[in-house]
């Protein structure tokens, strides 16, 4: 179809279940115009009334980018009733860079903070304990990746440290988020800080309900560790 910088193509595929998957015998691919061009999540695949030998007509859409590594494709099937409403059109398209992604994921948050903010109640009380320099923990996840990214670690590490902080103060009785944790203790592990590894993992094993640390991420690391 010749699309490749800014491309954009809406046409009609199928649905194809797999029982032969070896990853997933549920899976169910997508096809258009003969080429599989994805699969459908996991989740969705599962629920979707499809039989293992039967086929669902399906409208696709296409979006495709020239980018420094190459051309980025990425595709919708609706599945809904009736006429798609898509999210995505030809004038409005999804970010498809790493870079575009990561922007939209970060308005994404920064609205959703400044609305429940807005909103009021017990949703903006929750938010604002999670609030450490005026910023919210969620806030921080792209910041993070980023100054990984760049190998400024020790900049990476505060970030990990206050996010740790605002989702201790955000967690009402809850187990803190983890991820900053695990953040924290990847880079103490490429600084070569083992100590400080194992303290911050204790930091959060210490805050997080008893009877949620066991199976967690955070147990099986420091497990892993003290070996």
């Amino acid at each position: 179809h010749a699309i490749d910088k800014g491309g954009y193509l809406e046409v009609q595929g199928s649905l194809q279940r797999e029982p032969q998957n070896p990853a997933d015998p549920m899976a169910v691919s997508v096809q258009v115009e003969g080429e599989k061009v994805g699969y459908l999540p996991g989740y969705l695949a599962r629920d979707l009334r499809l039989s293992s030998g039967g086929a669902q007509s399906v409208r696709v859409q296409i979006f495709t980018e020239l980018l420094p590594k190459g051309l980025r494709a990425e595709a919708w099937a609706w599945l809904g009733a009736g006429a798609p409403r898509w999210q995505w059109t030809a004038e409005k398209r999804p970010p498809l860079s790493s870079a575009a992604k990561a922007a939209a994921h970060q308005a994404d948050v920064d609205s959703l903070v400044a609305d429940a903010l807005a909103g009021g109640g017990q949703r903006a009380n929750e938010f604002e304990a999670g609030m450490v320099n005026g910023v919210h923990y969620l806030q921080l996840v792209e910041p993070i990746k980023q100054l990984k990214r760049e190998d400024r670690l020790d900049e990476a590490l505060t970030l990990c440290l206050a996010a740790i902080e605002g989702a201790e103060a955000g967690r009402d009785g809850r187990e803190p988020a983890p991820w900053y944790t695990e953040q924290a203790a990847i880079i103490y592990r490429k600084l070569g800080r083992r100590d400080d590894e194992v303290a911050v993992l204790r930091r959060w094993l210490a805050v997080c309900p008893p009877e949620r640390r066991e199976g967690s991420s955070i147990k099986a690391r420091l497990r892993k560790i003290e070996a």
